[in-house]
């Protein structure tokens, strides 16, 4: 036989150069809701800045959630422009973690589908319904002592080996074939490994090296993992636990290329009948213990774009049974009803209206947005001087937080084209001489109205009026 350390090629200090792909978002600072543990919120904590009673409100809603209390409730953020509601939805998500399923809508997004608008709903509910499946599988666990690999003589055919396994109580030779030597090598598995095998799917996962290899002398790089050489017997029974959601099921099972079309994101409509089976199947699995419902929840931002047809379907929808937590969010005040002649608060229906938590963002005081403005540098890696910032604040608070956010990268821009080290108080006024906001661009269209096409503003003196309808009736 020939030992896996001399079949295997010789080897060398292997760095590995991890990139990772990090673009830095309106909302990339928030990692919570900033509460401790009585649910208070804290000044300034996770990126989150103000608005202690909405966030810890909002920290009741997702303790329910985390608790599994609460299903098919929904919560409406309203707020004017710019005082962090969808901010605090971020939050929530950051908080509820990877495993509970967090799916995000705009109220405009679903017009833009190719499917019926409550279908578009539907799948945005069903993404939001996690299934947590358990099934037990046997693998083999242990730390590799020996490999040893049998190469034809002739240079051609099949691989055969062994393998040596310990555990600390027991170690046992398995008898490898070509299959699990081309396994074992793009692990790049080797003496000393503890490694893990599924008995079913033969698929070998390297969990790290083992402690008593820690003072070996080999090429290990800084992010090689230590374990303890595995306890018992090599065979065991694994409880494996996978997450779904309902919706990922819905498309493996209503086409024959259903797992492609996951990938491909046309998923098209969904029959009911499809949906009516796979809830069939998890209240089954339910009942015989092997699967568990995680409630995720379902945020709609700008609800507002809804119709009224959509809020009929909510209506309905949040009594199922299968229903998520619905967290929308608006900046709308008293306007009309898409799809009426009726106007209603915030845009929606008083009847559903009367189903929702309704949470309320007060405006950002100069503190506040100082302390935003600061942790948006910081997430930015934007050096800026305190009489800069300090402008800045200022700005935020005669315009709007928005475009004093959206200044901080254009400055270090403009800072770095004269070689500075910070960004001052110069950088700040030329960017503001360059880049208009809301209130300057209105006032300079109300003064220059006229040299543009289709302006709808008329003059303010009778005969400009009279000019302007004499116009508009020789159009006609």
């Amino acid at each position: 036989y020939i030992p896996a350390e001399m079949a295997a090629a010789p080897r060398v200090p292997e760095t590995q150069d991890i990139t990772r792909i990090e673009r830095i978002g309106a909302h990339s600072h928030i990692r919570g809701l900033g509460l401790d543990d009585a649910l208070e919120a804290r000044m300034v904590s996770q990126g989150m800045v103000g608005q202690t009673n909405a966030r810890r409100a909002a920290g009741v809603i997702l303790k329910l959630i985390q608790e599994g209390k609460i299903a098919g409730r929904a919560v409406l953020i309203a707020g004017q422009p710019g005082s962090g509601k969808t901010a605090i939805a971020m939050g929530m998500a950051q908080a509820l973690g990877a495993d509970t399923p967090f799916t995000m809508l705009s109220g405009s997004e679903i017009y833009s589908l190719e499917m019926s608008r409550t279908e578009a709903l539907s799948q945005g509910f069903r993404r939001s319904i996690g299934v947590r499946i358990k099934e037990e599988t046997e693998i083999i666990e242990g730390e590799v002592v020996e490999i040893q690999i049998d190469k034809p003589a002739s240079g051609s055919g099949e691989k055969r080996g062994k393998l040596t396994l310990k555990t600390t109580e027991m170690e046992t030779i398995y008898d490898l074939g070509t299959k699990m030597i081309e396994g074992l090598q793009k692990e790049k598995v080797q003496a000393g490994d503890v490694i893990t095998i599924d008995k079913a799917s033969g698929k070998i996962s390297k969990l790290g090296r083992s402690f008593t290899r820690a003072r070996d002398y080999d090429a290990m790089g800084s992010s090689t993992k230590f374990v303890q050489c595995p306890e018992g017997e090599l065979q065991k029974r694994k409880e494996v636990v996978h997450t779904v959601s309902l919706h990922e099921m819905d498309v493996i099972n209503s086409r024959a290329q259903g797992f492609l079309a996951l990938f491909a994101g046309d998923t098209g409509e969904i029959k009911p009948e499809i949906r009516e089976q796979i809830d069939q199947k998890v209240s089954e699995w339910r009942e015989e213990g092997k699967a568990e419902i995680v409630p995720g929840v379902l945020f709609i931002d700008e609800v507002h774009m809804l119709d009224v047809e959509c809020y009929s379907y909510l209506n309905r929808a949040l009594e199922s049974p299968m229903a998520p937590v619905l967290v929308f969010a608006t900046n709308r005040g008293i306007t009309r009803i898409r799809g009426t002649n009726y106007k209603g608060p915030h845009g929606m229906p008083i009847d559903l209206l009367d189903r929702l938590l309704i949470i309320s963002t007060e405006p950002y005081t100069e503190k506040e947005l100082s302390q935003i403005l600061h942790i948006r540098c910081e997430e930015e890696d934007v050096e800026m001087t305190d009489d800069a910032q300090e402008l800045l604040t200022k700005i935020g608070t005669e315009t709007s937080l928005r475009y004093a956010i959206h200044m901080i990268t254009v400055a270090s821009l403009v800072c770095s084209r004269r070689k500075g080290t910070e960004v001052d108080v110069q950088d700040i006024k030329r960017v503001y001489g360059l880049f208009s906001d809301v209130k300057r661009s209105t006032q300079y269209m109300i003064e220059y109205q006229n040299e543009f096409m289709f302006s709808e503003i008329s003059q303010p003196d009778a005969e400009g009026g009279a000019q302007v309808e004499a116009d508009a009736m020789a159009t006609d």
